[in-house]
């Protein structure tokens, strides 16, 4: 089974477009070259990778599934060129880091900013995900280094404590409920919150299991930083969740309550995680040793 990039290529147009003829002209081919090419990929595969009718044509579940992998390659070739490309500007390595809200806004900056600052000829893709999506993404060689909740299934990943990943409840220091011996989200559930943006990792942790204890949250606002979470609570609007350590730092200026949770899910260690330490190029290593040194 042989298909190149440009025929990636056409089926990922083909879905974009609708038609053969404008994925063609995406492609700069003719209409026939293309039509030939999807041809020759079902004649391989044995079926039908398009419904054609006279509106366009859809992608059939056997076409979804290629362009699913068709999405892989074709991103994992864009990394690549871009990986490469850093080369000759004098970048010597290049490491693909994801990690969960709350290593991405408390551990990283301050970690990562010296790892930096000592290795000029490294360069770093840092990304915000979710833990159980970084595990996966790890798994499938899709990223070097992972910071997770130790939550998240870890099973095949070599993993390394790195500290806690306690989520606290906060409010401002005159909220007007008393917030005394309420420390689970259920017994909160009924206050309005502040929060992060949809799609957020935390937000859609925090949301998770708030519907599987059967509660729906509301939120007057959302924003987009841990950061101005605290800031709305300290202004009075609502309570939140967020992590202890942005807890503490904000907790005096902003006057803050900062109220333990009991639930399971909120008592979490931040782990790093990996697929083969031996299989990692020395810079990647390097990186990895920096953020497992306390400093």
């Amino acid at each position: 089974m042989r298909f190149d990039l440009t025929d990636l290529r056409l089926m990922l147009n083909v879905h974009e477009t609708g038609t053969i003829t404008a994925a063609a002209r995406r492609c700069h081919i003719t209409t026939a070259s293309a039509s030939e090419r999807i041809k020759g990929m079902e004649d391989v595969l044995g079926v039908l990778l398009l419904n054609r009718s006279a509106k366009g044509v859809e992608l059939t579940a056997a076409g979804r599934t290629l362009l699913h992998h068709a999405t892989v390659v074709l991103q994992q070739m864009e990394r690549m060129r871009g990986d490469l490309g850093q080369y000759s500007s004098g970048i010597k390595g290049h490491v693909r880091l994801l990690g969960n809200t709350s290593a991405c806004n408390e551990f990283l900056p301050t970690r990562l900013g010296t790892f930096l600052q000592q290795n000029p000829d490294i360069s770093v893709d840092l990304e915000e995900r979710s833990s159980t999506d970084i595990t996966d993404l790890i798994r499938q060689g899709m990223a070097d280094i992972g910071l997770v909740a130790d939550s998240a299934d870890l099973h095949d990943l070599q993993t390394f404590p790195i500290g806690a990943d306690q989520l606290v409840l906060i409010a401002s220091a005159d909220y007007p409920e008393d917030l005394t011996g309420l420390t689970s989200l259920a017994q909160v559930s009924h206050l309005d919150f502040a929060g992060l943006v949809a799609g957020s990792p935390l937000q859609e942790h925090i949301a998770a299991h708030g519907r599987q204890s059967g509660r729906h949250l509301h939120y007057r606002v959302r924003v987009r930083s841990i950061d101005a979470v605290c800031k709305m609570v300290g202004n009075g609007v609502g309570i939140a969740i967020v992590p202890q350590a942005a807890a503490r730092r904000h907790r005096r200026a902003l006057r803050l309550q900062v109220i333990a949770l009991t639930d399971p899910w909120a008592r979490r260690k931040l782990v790093l995680c990996i697929r083969d330490s031996e299989q990692l190029p020395a810079y990647v290593q390097a990186l990895m040793t920096h953020l497992l040194t306390d400093e």
